[in-house]
């Protein structure tokens, strides 16, 4: 999408307002994860009054600033050098310079470089103020629709060896009550959609491709099915992805049964229906979790074939 740079700036200057935005303070700026209409006013004004800009990729900031018609020193900051890095930041905020961070994409520090740099500034006495945007995480979580969750957990990407990589999820599968979401490059997503399909079948998935990008797919099913579907269009595999695995229902106690009315309307619709179709009526009947009345209506079928 092109922008026109100058009027996004004087929107910018215009929607600053009454917000000051001291020297000798570091900045964090949440860039877009693929849009680039997602950069936010405060962003763009901000990174129009910064000294410098600290990015993890020269290139990409670089980039980010000819779009908006700037010119600023560049300062390398990575994971493979951030204390170094951190060290160049901090000797221009003691010069009283404003310095942004951004990362390649989305907001720094989350599954990105940044916390280093935070935690060194905040020691040499220096203010850091985030500009918050664009997160993947949250984006994911917002378009999942994880109605059992009262809460979320970022486990960002999986250990790449196989045993490492099925210890760690069987330990993210066993948390109850919270949507978990997984980071994963195009090269893995089909060994991670099979171990899913294989250790939960009935968890929920939304799996986000190329969120914000132009071939943006967001697709929620029970792990089970999201193997043969993947397989189906070879386009699925590409790109980069963000799962939200959604919330395991905490373990029914005496006190925490499926009500007697719920069972009795999940029993009427199994009896006439597929199950997947049942429970999503039976839901939406009771209010009972899907996820219980899913586990009951496969305890009825098991009954029913015995």
């Amino acid at each position: 999408m092109n922008i026109d740079a100058s009027l996004l700036r004087q929107a910018a200057q215009a929607a600053a307002g009454g917000q000051q935005y001291p020297a000798a303070t570091l900045y964090l700026v949440a860039t877009p994860i693929g849009n680039l209409a997602d950069l936010s006013l405060r962003a763009i004004h901000l990174l129009g009054l910064a000294d410098a800009l600290a990015c993890e990729d020269t290139r990409q900031g670089g980039g980010l600033l000819r779009h908006l018609g700037l010119h600023k020193p560049l300062i390398a900051l990575h994971q493979h050098n951030e204390r170094e890095g951190s060290a160049a930041v901090i000797a221009r905020l003691a010069a009283g310079e404003r310095v942004a961070y951004a990362s390649d994409a989305g907001t720094p520090a989350i599954s990105d470089p940044g916390a280093v740099l935070v935690q060194q500034v905040v020691a040499a006495g220096y203010r850091v103020l985030p500009l918050p945007g664009p997160s993947s995480t949250v984006t994911a979580l917002s378009v999942a629709g994880d109605t059992a969750a009262t809460s979320f957990a970022f486990a960002g990407f999986l250990p790449t060896k196989a045993g490492e990589r099925r210890t760690a999820l069987q330990a993210v599968l066993a948390v109850e009550g919270q949507s978990q979401v997984v980071f994963e490059a195009p090269h893995r997503i089909t060994e991670l959609i099979a171990l899913l399909a294989e250790l939960a079948p009935a968890r929920r998935v939304t799996v986000c491709r190329e969120l914000t990008k132009q071939f943006e797919s967001i697709h929620t099913a029970e792990a089970a099915t999201l193997p043969g579907w993947m397989a189906a269009d070879a386009q699925r595999q590409r790109g980069e992805f963000v799962l939200v695995l959604h919330a395991l229902a905490a373990q029914a106690s005496a006190e925490d049964e499926l009500p007697a009315e719920a069972q009795r309307t999940l029993a009427l619709l199994a009896a006439e229906l597929p199950l997947k179709q049942a429970v999503a009526l039976a839901a939406q009947i009771s209010g009972a979790p899907r996820n219980r009345l899913y586990d009951a209506g496969l305890k009825l079928k098991r009954g029913g074939d015995e």
